[in-house]
Formats: C-alpha cells, structure tokens, sequence
C-alpha cells in the first residue's frame, strides 16, 4: 500500500467522522450491510477513508494512488490491485474500470467501492478465481472521475430525495467529460481513405492541453503513464454495453464498425451476459424513445452520437479497448437499491475483467535480447485494421477472438518478423519476437524524394515512421517540409 504523502492527519479525523455517520445510519436502520460491504452512498471524504481502508487490510496487493485533482481540487484516487503492486511485471496486462466521469451517475462509483472490498476480502479467503485473476492481472479502479459534480449531486439526493437528470452531470466548470477527449474519429475516417495511421493518433495532431478540462487532462495522462489493455467506464440512465465507435462516420445515427467490431461485440455480450438482467430484460426504461436492445449490446453510434468520447479515444489513442457500461435507468437510484445493484453486477465486472486475457501476448526483443519500445504489432487472416504497440518492457498484448492470424512485428531500424498463430478461446497465446537490426545504410531517409515534393504528410507521414522507413534525417526534412508549408499557408493569407 503507498499512502498519498501528508495525509495521515486528515485520514484519522475522516476515518472519525465516517464511523460517527456509519454508526447513525445503523441506528436509523438506512442501509444493508453484507460481508463487510455497507450498501450505502459514500461522499468523498468517506471515500476516501473507505479506499485508505480497504489497501490497509490488503496492503499485500493495493496501492492507492492518484493521477491528478479535480476543478475544486479534489484528488482523483486509484486503487490498485495486484499481487505486485506498484510494478508493471512484464508480460502481466494491465485492466482499469472508470466510474462516475458524470457526477449525479452514481452507480458504477459505488460499484467499484464494492468491487475493492470485494476482491481484497476475497482474495483474503483464499477464493481460487480471485486469487488467480489478481496474481495475473494488475488492476485499477478509478472509482469517481468527477467527485465535484458527485458532491453537488449528493448534497442534492440527501436534502431532496432525488436529483434531476441533468444536475452535477458536468464538473465544477459545468463540462461534460465524456465530451471532452480529443476528437480522434474524424482522423481515422480520414486514414481509412488516405491510408494513414490507423492506431495511437493522438500522434498526429497538435493537442492544447489548456483548453482541456483538469480531470479529462488527468485521466489522458493516466492512459499515457500505464500500458493498459482493456477497460470500461460506467454510467447510467439505460441498460446496455454499449461499444465503439460512437461516433459515425457520416455524422448521421448508424451503426459505425471499428476494425474490431466482432471483437468488440464479444467483449460488450461479457457483460451483458453475466449480468442479471442486462441482456433479458423485456421493458424499457421509461422515458421518451428508450427501448430494449437486443441481448443488452448496442454500437454506439448505432444509439446517438458522441463526439470526444471515452470509449472512442482510448481505442483510437492506445492500445487500450474500452466500452461503456449503462448500468440502470435511474441515474441515481435510491440508497436501498445499492444492494441489489451489487448483485446484479458483480459476476460481470469478474468476468469482464478475465477478457484481458484473450488473444496473444508476447515480447519483443533484439538479438542481444534488449526489449524494443513501440514496436508495432500488426494482425491479418483476416486482415483487422488496427495495429498495437509494444510497452516499454517490450511486451505486448492483442486482444483477439479464436481463430489463426498472421502476425507482422515492424519496428524502426530491424526487419519485421512474421509467423502464423493459433488463437484459442480461454487463455492467450504467448508468441515472442526477436528481430534482427537492419544495415545502418538502410536505415536513413529512403523516401526523401518524395518528401521533398510533399507527399509524405500527416496520417501516412506518422505510419510511414512508425514502420521504420523514415529515419532521424527524414524527421528533419519533415519539420522543415511543414514548415515550409505553413509559411506559404500564412503568406496567402496575408493581406
């Protein structure tokens, strides 16, 4: 367990105000309480003692952490859960779940507090599932990536009863974090047609990091510090897994395929499937123009349309595959329902975590056997048009459903490798890479001429990079080419 530093004063006086409010709420019979689990309603500070709690008893396997703070300066905690903690072990894939990134959508935020007491008491118990899933999976749990509209909704619910559907959905500025992501889809769409990068494309364009709101900002860099492999972020207001993309590529509501599609849909039926309810209900939620989806999944542009979403950008700006889990009609539905949102709930979230390991994992290596970063791994037969990268140890993972795929490993400055490999449903399949380092003569700019004339610019120009065949003297004729580019650009638009 790592204490956030400076804070022990503070958690002993919350850790006291907690017990005090627990202890009320006990007397007045308002809540259930079930293997150490109270199925209340946490503001922040008891949050935050509950999560400095939960890695105390099981400080073996947590750490808590945080990876920024809020508008009001809230700190955003994760709790970490593996048998290492704090260490990145190569060739272990890394999961996160995401809650409450919409303040007054309250269910996945308790969920996941529930989750973490969850896993730790049972790990604690020696349950065999749990135990392996934790000693093979580093886990992380950001339970509220918008404590300040979660306060504001709050205080709403306990002086009211109920909070209206709209009020502390956005943060403390009155933004929508799951419209505040880089907008990434539009570069894909024109990749596909252009033929340009088709993974990590947050590389091709110039980001202002001051327009973005603080906990956006915090979880973008969260998603650039940890290799992650597979994620969800929960929300509510329906009843569905809902998978990418999200936004269509005419801008119109259709339903709007990733590379991955049948993949994604696998991952989305998980849940659906191992919740109560999620994939067999037979009515509506009700209000204007909800209806059921079929077996609980739907795309999500297929529903309506999201631009800077969550889900669209951890695919299109890292390894990570994301859905998004609608996990009630009612955005914050009463303290007494907690219960039974738990039960409803929990095989899921187990069984959606286990997913991180389909597919095939690996490592990288050059002859000497040093790991190679960024490294690009590419998959066909059949052909899916979305390459991941190596993690600084060099290891990779690809999620992937059952079947035989050819698998191409590019990096800069070493001959790419291929070999055929068998997918099988339930556990992945390991296959390393040694590459051999190209000739030094080969590795310079063998594309100047046509760099020079301007061709190899934007999407095709990062691709082209990533796959080794621009060198460092091309980098420079590239800057200088742009640069160019953007002089006459000004001078024509000058008076």
């Amino acid at each position: 367990m790592q204490l956030v530093p400076g804070f022990l004063p503070l958690i002993v006086s919350l850790m006291l105000q907690t017990l005090c409010s627990n202890f009320l709420r006990s007397v007045v019979g308002q809540h259930e309480r079930d293997n150490g689990i109270d199925f209340v309603y946490h503001n922040y500070n008891e949050m935050v003692v509950l999560l400095h709690e939960t890695a105390w008893k099981c400080r073996s396997i947590t750490r808590l952490y945080d990876i920024g703070r809020s508008v009001q300066g809230r700190r955003l905690y994760v709790l970490e859960i593996s048998d290492n903690p704090g260490v990145h072990e190569v060739g272990e894939p890394e999961f996160k779940y995401v809650a409450n990134m919409h303040g007054n959508e309250a269910s996945g935020r308790q969920l996941l507090i529930f989750l973490a007491q969850y896993l730790c008491d049972e790990y604690t118990k020696k349950n065999k599932r749990i135990q392996k899933l934790v000693n093979n999976t580093r886990i992380h749990l950001l339970p509220t990536m918008n404590p300040d509209g979660f306060e504001m909704a709050y205080r709403r619910y306990v002086t009211v009863g109920r909070v209206p559907s709209m009020y502390g959905r956005g943060n403390a500025n009155d933004v929508d974090l799951n419209r505040d992501f880089p907008d990434l889809n539009d570069i894909m769409y024109q990749h596909e047609q252009t033929g340009g990068a088709n993974n990590h494309l947050l590389r091709t364009v110039r980001e202002n990091k001051e327009s973005r709101q603080p906990e956006t900002q915090a979880v973008m860099d969260w998603m650039t510090d940890y290799p992650f492999v597979l994620s969800a972020n929960m929300h509510d207001g329906d009843l569905v897994a809902n998978f990418p993309y999200d936004k269509s590529r005419n801008t119109r509501k259709m339903y709007s395929a990733t590379p991955d599609d049948n993949l994604f849909r696998e991952l989305a039926l998980t849940y659906s499937l191992h919740h109560r309810t999620m994939a067999t209900r037979t009515h509506p939620c009700r209000f204007q123009g909800a209806k059921v989806f079929r077996d609980g999944v739907t795309n999500g542009a297929d529903w309506y349309i999201v631009s800077g979403g969550m889900q669209d950008y951890n695919y299109l700006s890292s390894n990570c595959f994301d859905i998004t889990l609608e996990l009630g009609c009612d955005k914050f539905p009463r303290e007494e329902e907690l219960k039974r949102k738990w039960e409803d709930n929990r095989d899921a979230l187990i069984e959606y975590i286990s997913k991180v390991h389909i597919g095939i994992k690996g490592l990288v290596t050059d002859i000497e056997r040093n790991p190679i970063a960024n490294a690009v791994i590419r998959v066909t037969g059949p052909s899916i048009a979305h390459d991941v990268t190596t993690a600084a140890d060099g290891d990779f993972w690809r999620l992937l459903l059952p079947g035989v795929y050819t698998v191409t490993v590019h990096a800069r400055g070493y001959k790419p490798k291929t070999v055929v490999v068998p997918v099988r449903r339930y556990r992945p399949t390991k296959v390393n890479f040694i590459l051999k380092h190209l000739p030094k003569e080969s590795t310079g700019c063998k594309l100047r001429e046509l760099e020079e004339e301007g061709y190899i610019l934007g999407g095709f120009k990062a691709a082209l990079r990533q796959f080794g065949f621009l060198g460092e003297d091309c980098d420079g004729l590239v800057e200088r080419r742009e640069d160019v580019l953007g002089n006459r650009e000004d001078t024509t638009a000058s008076p």
